[in-house]
């Protein structure tokens, strides 16, 4: 990897291109759609909030994108809303280049999806999952494609829980978390493993943000009523974390740059990788294994019956 600072201006144009970003409505993924759109991409937000879609939007529009926007309804904690998606996706274009998958859930109180999965699992990884495997018709027939899976440094105090994949045993809020993301990093492991033995141009790559600013933190703290916990998240967002805008720019990177690598990732290459600019960074090597990947592939497609034709 270049060892210069990798900032948006080196970020090549991105006219002609199209791509769908995940929980685009705020934080990360409003910080990513936002940086497409000035570069020229057509850029899909897909949020579950459609409200809060269009106002990002706008607000995209009126720093000046060269292409407006669309926002479309999607609920990754639904195989049903998911699965309307892609069909409508898949009708209304030809191509996919970028597929961002970056919405997500972090600490939450205990809940379950629609289909009935964990929630955080369920979003976080069973989702996009899902999401990935019905758009891969288009994402395999666009030359030069990339997948791009937003994970974090909290991957390393996962496990994926093969007995208790719903935590209905002993629900831990930030176990979960740690799970959901180790699944993202395992799924692009195994996603990243079967292209490798094809001939082809598109990559699938995983990012991480540090530590960044965004309402996620004291989300789950908020919804439990816990205000102390929140006002915490509050105080470390404004003294410790890096801006949104810093933590999109692995994820820009990995979508964007020349001199990405497959099935790598990429994250801040500052102290404790917390902050700074994009760089490869490398997850636990203990927790994700070619092992660990294709179970958690075959436990992801039997769990949201999609199957990739990879």
């Amino acid at each position: 990897m270049k060892k210069e600072r990798w900032t948006l201006d080196q970020m090549p144009q991105q006219t002609g291109r199209i791509a769908v970003v995940t929980g685009a409505n705020s934080g990360l993924g409003f910080n990513t759609a936002k940086a497409l759109a000035l570069k020229g991409a057509k850029v899909i937000m897909a949020c579950r909030n459609v409200e809060k879609g269009k106002l990002a939007s706008l607000t995209i529009i009126n720093e000046g994108a060269e292409v407006k926007p669309e926002v479309w309804q999607l609920d990754l904690a639904s195989l049903k809303s998911v699965q309307q998606f892609a069909e409508k996706f898949s009708k209304s274009v030809d191509r996919l280049d970028l597929l961002i998958n970056n919405a997500g859930l972090m600490a939450i109180p205990y809940a379950r999806t629609e289909d009935g999965f964990e929630m955080q699992f369920g979003v976080n990884h069973l989702g996009h999952f899902a999401l990935t495997a019905r758009l891969w018709p288009l994402i395999s027939l666009t030359e030069g494609s990339r997948v791009v899976q937003v994970s974090s440094l909290a991957h390393r105090w996962g496990k994926i829980r093969k007995e208790d994949i719903h935590w209905e045993q002993g629900y831990k809020k930030w176990g979960a978390y740690g799970m959901s993301k180790l699944a993202n990093l395992l799924f692009i492991r195994e996603l990243s493993n079967r292209l490798e033995s094809r001939d082809i141009s598109l990559m699938a790559l995983v990012a991480h943000p540090g530590y960044a600013n965004t309402a996620l933190q004291a989300k789950g703290s908020r919804m439990q009523g816990a205000r102390l916990g929140a006002a915490f998240f509050d105080l470390a967002n404004r003294l410790v974390a890096q801006s949104a805008a810093m933590g999109a720019l692995p994820s820009l990177y990995a979508a964007s740059a020349t001199d990405v690598i497959q099935g790598a990732y990429y994250g801040p290459g500052g102290i404790m990788k917390l902050h700074g600019w994009p760089k490869e960074d490398f997850p636990d090597r203990k927790l994700v294994t070619d092992n660990a990947a294709g179970e958690l592939w075959d436990i992801s497609e039997t769990l949201t019956g999609v199957r990739f034709a990879v």
